[in-house]
């Protein structure tokens, strides 16, 4: 096997040991694995002997104390409003990216996943409003719109060569826009009320945001900290706390201190100097020159990289690994019961379970057809009606964001249990069908 020349591989015991586990991490399949053990964990605890304690953990008191200040909240808010904040800082993070340099950078790329996705919002809340209009659960029209873009791309990478690569890129800049109109639904349709003088000191954080953007600010102290200040006032102000978390994605620079030409000169000359002064009587431990170039060139390979594109990467596997499971086993528990059926017949329940499973694939593949029809998109090529149409059932999955938008939608308990048992059976169905059509 051929060793890659751009990686430096360690022979140290411990990397051995845990290489297996990198490898595990490393696959695209890793995160959706990760996210199903603990749903399925959590569904588990809540139909078992333990159940009562496990709802009891999570409305555990956590307190942050600051001099006689005192911000005291259950396990369940600080999972739900203060973890998932960073999960959509990094799903901003990406927004920006796709915006800037990816698939939606384009017009006329971005086209044909805008209009799919739109289509996949619009028809699944009609479907979900249709059997729920006048009812006790018509807040909940939200809740089938969004897709699972971790179960997604573990699916597709599950079945390999099945999927071309162009689909693969649409299904992913479609789930994107599809968060980003979840976004704009949770600031608009989800927020109960509004405090002028919180949203007030919102957009002076949000300001100061911006002024050390343009002032060339790259180290992500200064934005941690306001983004902390962001994310209290938010909260305070009556708008869902983690739209801080897109706010202060938008705000985080996107260019690089060097361009490659000066990092490829500028490297050159170091790495000269760096191989000049390597002797059998000095190495990198206890010669002050040689240390001072390896921090030379660990200053110049920052400085080629945006700061978006490091904090994208450096808390994608937090987000995959840790905050995604966190909040699956907060939320993901339903008590099933001995009315488990009689549940699944509820309007709620049928109404978020048919609007993934059916209005899903149905908006995405006739609004993408009408894009294309019309002229304002183009159909990518190696990619048929009959894959557009499949990667529209794996649009049903809509497992995360559905689950977060039920907590926020829903204020009763049952129709809670009956938006998650709809969620559980739609997605879960979704995936097989999607499944099954590409594998043919």
């Amino acid at each position: 096997m051929t060793e890659n020349p751009l990686k430096a591989e360690s022979t140290a015991p411990i990397i051995q040991l845990i290489r297996p586990f990198q490898a595990f991490a490393a696959r695209e399949t890793a995160g959706g694995i990760v996210l199903l053990a603990c749903t399925l964990l959590a569904l588990w605890l809540a139909n078992s002997p333990w159940a009562e304690a496990y709802q009891h953990f999570w409305h555990t008191k956590l307190s942050v104390s600051l001099g006689d200040g005192r911000f005291s909240r259950d396990l369940h808010f600080w999972v739900n409003d203060g973890l998932m904040a960073i999960f959509f800082f990094v799903v901003g993070l990406e927004i920006k990216r796709e915006l800037l340099v990816g698939e939606l950078a384009s017009p006329r790329q971005a086209a044909l996943p805008i209009a799919g996705a739109l289509g996949g919002v619009l028809a699944p809340a009609l479907i979900f409003s249709a059997m729920n209009a006048g009812r006790p659960g018509a807040a909940g029209w939200g809740i089938p719109m969004a897709t699972d873009i971790a179960f997604v791309i573990g699916i597709m990478a599950l079945l390999g060569d099945r999927v071309p690569i162009t689909l693969k890129v649409f299904l992913t800049a479609l789930a994107i826009v599809d968060d980003l109109a979840a976004v704009l639904v949770i600031a608009a349709f989800y927020t109960a009320s509004i405090s002028v003088a919180f949203l007030a000191c919102a957009s002076g954080c949000l300001v100061l945001l911006l002024l050390a953007n343009r002032l060339g600010v790259r180290h992500p102290l200064p934005y941690a900290l306001l983004g902390i200040l962001l994310w209290y006032f938010i909260l305070q102000s009556g708008v869902h706390a983690t739209i801080a978390g897109v706010l202060l994605a938008f705000t985080i620079p996107s260019r690089t201190e060097l361009n490659s030409d000066q990092f490829l000169l500028h490297g050159r000359a170091i790495l000269d100097h760096l191989q000049q002064t390597l002797t059998a009587d000095k190495n990198l431990i206890n010669d002050g020159n040689q240390q001072m170039a390896i921090e030379a060139l660990e200053d110049a390979c920052e400085k080629v990289q945006p700061p978006l594109h490091l904090m994208e990467h450096s808390l994608h596997p937090w987000v995959t690994f840790l905050i995604m499971p966190v909040f699956a086993l907060a939320n993901a528990g339903v008590t099933f019961g001995g009315d488990a059926f009689e549940k699944l017949l509820q309007p709620v329940t049928t109404g978020v379970m048919l609007g993934l499973l059916f209005g899903k694939p149905l908006g995405i593949t006739l609004a993408s057809w009408l894009a294309v029809k019309v002229g304002l998109a183009a159909l990518p090529s190696n990619v048929s009606w009959r894959q557009i149409h499949a990667a529209g059932w794996l649009g049903g999955i809509g497992f995360t964001m559905s689950l977060f938008i039920s907590a926020l939608a829903l204020n009763d308990d049952g129709l809670l249990v009956q938006a998650k048992l709809g969620i559980f059976a739609g997605s879960l169905f979704a995936a097989a069908a999607g499944s099954l059509l590409l594998r043919r």
